[in-house]
Order: structure tokens, then sequence, then C-alpha cells
């Protein structure tokens, strides 16, 4: 049985009834203008399998789901005014491939238990009042099917989840769906002798390329981390974020991120949204991000970056916007023209990017620079003298010959 109103302009509460329904598989009242608590006996139905209910104006706490560890592999709550914490119940959604809490008054540290559900694909839990350190995962074995997260505009602090993403391997290798083009979660209903089938499928609202992105369907081959907007600080992990090669979209601007953009970025090549701005980051931006073919948004503006922009590929088509607030870069499609000795000026500190070419060391071009200019010095005197010797020698020798010699039988000798 499923019972869908949606995109409707109801108004009022969910009735409990719906908790008596035994058959109901799908409840979707989403984009109405409903209100009110959700009953708490919403949660312990055994049948329920996706619940629909965003954009409505719902509020108070969300009902302990899956507490009699029913079939739920959807749940949609969005766009309402929920609060309190997410209910440790739903660790037992072992069917749970979806949850959507985005975009509520949820205040809760990260969710780290449900990293124990084998079939979550997507969690978003963005704008809300999230916050804490997210610390190690109790195993190498957290979300292992995820591949949408969505932790934006909240109040996340510390180091990025480095040691969660390294368990995040469907975002390291491009999984082809061979049904559906779109995440769908289906369901067979059945009710007596009458039997329908019901499908739904991903859709969120994702802020990316610049832009608020809706997907009533989203892809299969989706993967997207957005971590923007919290207060996430120190490196960014490269050797981890370079083996997330599925990555189409990448977002960790608007926080505290420091040191260097690293080059491991352009293992990347399915990406195409990058958005860095708002950090503290230095250096260079790394010539191996010209070979992101598909990139389509990149934003490194409000950092500490210089140098010159790479050439070629996309960069061509990136705006002057995307490198606002970084007064030492220079280049196209900047009005700042680069010095002809750029490319040859590194600043005196540890030069990331050497390091991660396979040179663990630092060294300085004001210390290099003289050694080199001076080698070159001695090298030219030493070349001089030794050719005045060999010149003296020569007329010392060519002057006893008896007979004079023409220059042509001298290249015949």
């Amino acid at each position: 049985m499923s019972y869908s109103v949606r995109n409707n302009n109801y108004s009022g509460e969910v009735s409990p009834l719906f908790c008596d329904l035994n058959y109901l598989q799908v409840l979707n009242l989403g984009n109405n203008s409903l209100s009110g608590m959700l009953p708490r006996c919403l949660g312990k139905s055994k049948s329920l399998k996706i619940l629909h209910l965003m954009f409505n104006s719902f509020h108070g706490d969300i009902p302990p789901f899956c507490a009699n560890k029913n079939s739920l592999k959807l749940v949609g709550l969005g766009y309402n005014r929920l609060q309190g914490m997410l209910p440790r119940s739903m660790a037992d959604c072992t069917q749970l491939e979806f949850l959507n809490i985005g975009n509520n008054q949820i205040s809760d540290i990260f969710p780290s238990w449900l990293g124990v559900l084998p079939l979550l694909s997507g969690l978003i839990l963005g704008s809300n009042a999230f916050h804490g350190i997210i610390g190690k995962p109790p195993t190498n074995h957290e979300f292992p099917n995820l591949c949408i997260i969505d932790l934006s505009n909240n109040l996340f602090s510390g180091m990025l989840p480095s040691k969660y993403m390294e368990n995040w391997n469907f975002m390291k290798y491009v999984v082809t769906n061979k049904g559906s083009r779109y995440f769908i979660i289906s369901s067979n209903i059945s009710a007596n002798k009458y039997r329908n089938f019901y499908e739904s499928s991903y859709n969120m609202i994702i802020p990316v390329k610049g832009v608020e992105l809706t997907y009533d369907k989203t892809p299969y081959d989706l993967r997207l981390i957005d971590f923007s907007s919290n207060r996430f600080e120190g490196e960014i992990p490269a050797s981890i974020i370079g083996s997330l090669r599925a990555l189409h979209l990448l977002n960790l601007s608007n926080n505290a991120l420091s040191g260097h953009i690293p080059s491991s970025l352009g293992n990347l090549t399915a990406l195409e949204s990058l958005d860095l701005s708002q950090n503290k980051l230095s250096g260079r931006i790394p010539s191996s991000l010209a070979q992101l073919t598909f990139l389509e948004y990149f934003n490194v503006s409000h950092n500490h970056l210089w140098g010159t922009i790479p050439l070629g590929q996309q960069f061509s088509t990136f705006l002057e916007d995307s490198y606002q607030g970084n007064s030492g870069v220079c280049g196209k499609p900047l009005s700042k023209k680069c010095e002809g000795s750029e490319s040859l000026r590194l600043p005196p500190s540890s030069f990331k990017e050497v390091e991660e070419a396979g040179f663990p060391f630092e060294f300085d071009w004001y210390v290099v620079l003289p050694g080199v200019v001076s080698g070159l010095i001695v090298g030219v005197v030493a070349g001089n003298t030794l050719a005045n010797k060999n010149h003296e020698w020569f007329m010392e020798t060519f002057s006893r010959r008896r007979k004079p010699t023409t220059a042509r039988a001298m290249r015949g000798r």
C-alpha cells in the first residue's frame, strides 16, 4: 500500500492513524504545508520502506525510527523545523540507503554510529547545528557504500575526517549500474490480491558549481563531498584526497584550512566542480589541475595563494572571480601579468609540491642559486685557462714544422 500526495497545498498535522496501516510501505507527503510534530509511532512501522516528508513545516524531535528493526530504505525529512538529536535507533535501519535531514535545526555530533549501515549511499546533514570534532572511525569498515555526503553549513571543527575518507571505496572507483541511470528505491507493494510497484528516486538540493542545483533524480554515478561552511582546519590530506578518483563534486570552501593545495587533486580526472575558496591556503595552484578536462567550476578565491595560474585545458574558461583575494596570483585571466622570472621564484619555506613529487627535503633558492652561479663562474674561468694553454702548445708545435700546411690539409689529417 502506498499513500502519495506530494506537491499539494495540504495543511494540518500527520494523523497517527497512518501507524495502524499494517501494509503501508510508502508515505509521501513532500512539498506541502503540513506542520505539527511527527507521530512517535511512525518510526515503529515494520512495513514502511519509503518516508518522504520534505519541504513542510514539521517541528519537534525525530521519532525513533527502526526501533523494531523495520525495512526503511529512504528517509527524507529535509527542509522542515525538526530539532533535537538523531535517534540512535537508526543504527538498526539496516536497509537504509538514503538519509536526508538537511535544513533543519538538529543539534548533535557526527553520527558515526550510522557507519555500520551496509547500504547507506547518501547522507545529507547540511544546514543544521551539528558540531564537534569528527574523530577516528571505530573500525576500517565505516560507511562502506557511501557515495554522497553533505556536512555543509554546520559547526564541525578540527581536522578533516581523513580516516573516514580512507574507507569510502565507492568514491575511489567508478561503479557502473547496468540498470537505472539514477539512484532508485523500489518497493513491491502488495495488499490482499492487489500488487503494485512503486519507485522513488533520491532528490536533493546541493550548492555546487556556483549555483544551487536541484536533483529531482540523483545520477547513479554521482560522487559528492561537501564539507563547506564549517570550522575545519589544518591541511588537506594529499594522499587520501588524491585516491578519491571517482569524485565529481568537492567543496571545502569557507573553512580555516591551511597549507598547500595538493597536486594529487590532479588524479581526480572525473572532477567537475572544485571549490576551495575562503580558506587560508598558500603556495601555488598546482599545474597538475590543468589535466582535469571535465572541470567546469573552479574557485580558490580569498586564500593566500601566489604564482602563475596554470595554462591550457579548462583553466582558459575560468573567470577572474575564481582567483580574487589572492594578491600574489598572476597570469590570465587576471590583469596582473607575471614577471619573466616568476616561474623560478619560490618562497623560502618548505615545498609541499616538491615533497609530493618524491623529494623529502627542504631547500632555499637563495642558498642554491648563489652556489649555481659561482659554479658557473668557476667553470668558465677554468675553461678559459685550459683553452689558453692548449693554444700555446699548438702554436709552439706548429712553428717547429718544416713545411707550412694549409687549413684544408690540416682538416684532412
